[in-house]
């Protein structure tokens, strides 16, 4: 499991078997998993008794009740269903590119240049909810995009299936313009089922507020519990970039003259704070989910303190 190991570390793994996922809404798959849904079916968890009727099965029979209270009651049980999980993680170019300074040069490799960092953060917690989900014996499906579906998984369940989990995130390979809503729009790029949908990208969105309405009404339409994990580096978050610079877009490779000043780079701050608001405000109206996570943050502080800490995952 070469391409587990470099993101996600073996002894990482047992921990994450640990947690499980907090989807919000009950749900009640095609086969047995290990998640309660509303009904009551056949686990091994007791959930209640009832007053026996014919044909009820007599194994659930009740003979201790029935001996002291000469009433006939079965035993009813939590029925354990699957949850299925949907994973996108935007893989377009400013996923993976760097932010640096003219007094800073580039790294000789490129797996570690700091744009990187935020590819590998997103592809890390991805493999950390996908083995989550396959721990748990839900059904997962996993696709990367930029404007159109990249690549994809099938459904997959079971620990057996990890490895395909981590070679396809570990060969997954940024590129090209990003558009949520225009990937989604992609026909057989929704999940077909109701379930629970995370997406791991930068959410620089070419089409702004508008753009995130699309998108969220195409997954809400398909009956998902929605998660955003919004990446950025720390040089989005807080850039040290000075003077006259040409700042070119990786996307579409465009470019433009600007002088950073002080005064411009504080109203950058205002600006992406304010787009931060957004996102969340726009999820909390539709009763979805959204977190931010720097890239610099170690995976511990962001699965354990960002995702625990928002309900999102629990052990």
């Amino acid at each position: 499991m070469s391409g587990g190991e470099y993101l996600l570390p073996p002894e990482w793994l047992p921990r994450l078997e640990r947690l499980t996922l907090d989807a919000k809404r009950r749900v009640a798959g095609t086969l047995q998993g290990k998640r309660r849904s509303r009904r009551l079916g056949s686990s091994l968890e007791f959930a209640d008794y009832r007053v026996y009727a014919p044909g009820d099965d007599v194994r659930r029979f009740d003979w201790g009740v029935y001996s002291r209270t000469g009433k006939a009651f079965v035993r009813q049980f939590m029925d354990e269903q699957e949850l299925t999980v949907s994973i996108f993680v935007d893989c377009s170019a400013s996923m993976g590119t760097a932010i640096s300074s003219p007094m800073e040069p580039a790294a000789d490799n490129p797996a570690e240049g700091k744009g990187n960092r935020k590819w590998l953060l997103a592809r890390q917690l991805a493999a950390s909810i996908g083995y989550m989900a396959l721990s748990s014996y839900d059904r997962l499906q996993i696709a990367c995009y930029s404007r159109s579906i990249h690549a994809r998984l099938p459904i997959m369940r079971g620990k057996g299936s990890a490895h395909r989990l981590f070679s396809f995130l570990q060969g997954a390979e940024t590129g090209g313009e990003g558009s949520l809503g225009a990937a989604l729009a992609v026909p057989g790029a929704l999940p077909r089922q109701p379930g629970m949908t995370w997406v791991f990208s930068d959410f620089w969105l070419e089409g702004g507020e508008e753009e995130l309405f699309r998108a969220l009404s195409l997954l809400s339409g398909t009956g998902q519990e929605v998660v955003l994990v919004h990446v950025l580096s720390r040089e989005e978050l807080e850039p040290k970039l000075t003077g006259d610079l040409r700042l070119i877009d990786s996307e579409t490779m465009s470019g433009k003259e600007v002088a950073l000043t002080g005064k411009v780079l504080e109203a950058y701050k205002e600006e992406l704070e304010s787009y931060r608001t957004m996102l969340s405000r726009v999820c909390a109206e539709r009763g979805m989910s959204y977190v931010l996570i720097p890239a610099d943050m170690p995976l511990t502080d962001a699965m354990f303190g960002v995702l625990a800490g928002a309900g999102l995952v629990t052990g």
